[in-house]
């Protein structure tokens, strides 16, 4: 006799812990995972009334490619921001006449040879007011990864893929270019580090045997945008005091690391 409707999915996942034979280890190893579990039913809750324009990346903050690009210039984009994905906008900037993806251009060796345009892939368009729910169900069903927003005008606002919308829910995916995530300063040699954006101000202050003086803010790379005022791309620096800060890895949305130099 199959189940009666009352008895849940979560029901089911209890019962599953609780039959473990070692009671007391069961009970070490499913706290902190009921915890996980909480965490991201709360997060799905949060998203449940969430629009696009709220999670997209702006438009200006998108890695994107010009029609009229060369395969140099290409290459270029794809080897300072490395996404196995992007726009390709046309001359006036004000269209996205196609998706490029990366794997795509592997038969594009020869200059002379290379036709971005026979390439692209049709790109999907979006409301920023459509729900981030639907969405992800779109995705699903077109086989989607990426789409560009507009706005109530028509007119391209932002750009949202499916790893936005899974950010939102299991917390900060990292890619293979995303090394030594779990240090937060590494050493070169003596007059070079690489630091972690999201290192705590006091922290950095502390090892490096500095002052900030920007107390509105906690971690450096929180420092680093307030200081430079606008999202940096990867090589915008800026110099505090003895130090000299290089961002060394970024996306359109945040600094993930910065190269910390000593400087005479």
């Amino acid at each position: 006799m199959p189940d009666e409707p009352s008895q849940s999915f979560f029901s089911n996942l209890k019962n599953l812990f609780s039959s473990n034979k070692n009671t007391a280890e069961a009970a070490k190893l499913t706290v902190p995972e009921d915890e996980r579990i909480e965490e991201l039913i709360e997060n799905v809750l949060s998203i449940k009334d969430s629009v696009v324009k709220e999670i997209m990346i702006p438009k200006v903050n998108i890695s994107s490619i010009t029609e009229s690009d060369s395969l140099e210039q290409v290459y270029s984009v794809v080897n300072d921001t490395k996404h196995s994905r992007y726009p390709v906008f046309n001359k006036e900037k004000d269209k996205v006449i196609g998706i490029l993806h990366v794997k795509d251009m592997l038969g594009s060796i020869k200059e002379n040879a290379f036709s971005l345009s026979s390439i692209l892939r049709e790109a999907k368009h979006i409301p920023e007011s459509q729900s981030v729910t639907s969405l992800l169900e779109d995705f699903k069903k077109d086989k989607a990864h990426l789409a560009i927003v507009l706005d109530e005008y028509g007119v391209i606002s932002g750009l949202i893929t499916i790893e936005d919308i899974l950010e939102e829910i299991v917390g900060e995916i990292e890619d293979e270019f995303y090394e030594e995530k779990n240090n937060e300063i590494i050493k070169i040699n003596d007059k070079e580090f690489i630091v972690s954006s999201t290192i705590e101000k006091e922290k950095f202050e502390e090892f490096f045997s500095i002052h900030l003086d920007c107390p509105e803010v906690e971690t450096l790379g929180g420092f680093m945008l307030k200081e430079i005022g606008h999202l940096p791309k990867v090589g915008e620096k800026i110099q505090v005091d003895y130090l000299e800060m290089i961002v060394t890895s970024a996306d359109q949305r945040k600094i993930k690391k910065i190269t910390v130099r000593k400087v005479e």
